[in-house]
């Protein structure tokens, strides 16, 4: 008998870039794994990827009618779940809000950066070895 496990899929985390040596991209790519302290660039391919997907379902909302209750529906969920991740205020319940959302904005809600922001730790690259050293837990 075969065990089901082996065949999960669990579906893309990431979107490679489509030109792999492009200086703009690289550049801005580089500020940002140094300021947040990525280990690797797959780790900012992934927040932009969901960042995208999350921009798109709004996008894809704002072109319903404003009194469909698909949009109404959807609409709110996707809202509070923006609330629940912490990248939206309460009083930001507008899906123009998702769309304003960047990068940053995900990356800002990382523990390294929390730790990091706090003071608990002397340098970025610092707080990720707290963290995988499990000093700092959730």
């Amino acid at each position: 008998m075969v065990h089901v496990a082996f065949y999960r899929n669990y579906g893309k985390t990431f979107k490679k870039p489509r030109r792999p040596y492009e200086k703009e991209r690289l550049d801005a790519e580089l500020k940002l794994v140094g300021e947040y302290g990525l280990r690797c660039k797959r780790e900012l391919w992934r927040v932009q990827y969901a960042l995208s997907r999350i921009r798109n379902a709004a996008r894809m909302l704002l072109t319903l009618d404003e009194k469909n209750p698909r949009r109404i529906f959807e609409g709110e969920a996707l809202l509070r779940r923006m609330n629940r991740y912490g990248l939206l205020d309460e009083s930001q319940n507008k899906l123009d809000y998702v769309l304003a959302l960047t990068v940053e904005n995900f990356l800002e809600r990382r523990l390294q950066t929390i730790v990091f922001k706090a003071g608990m730790a002397k340098s970025i690259h610092h707080a990720r070895v707290l963290i995988r050293q499990k000093h700092i837990r959730l």
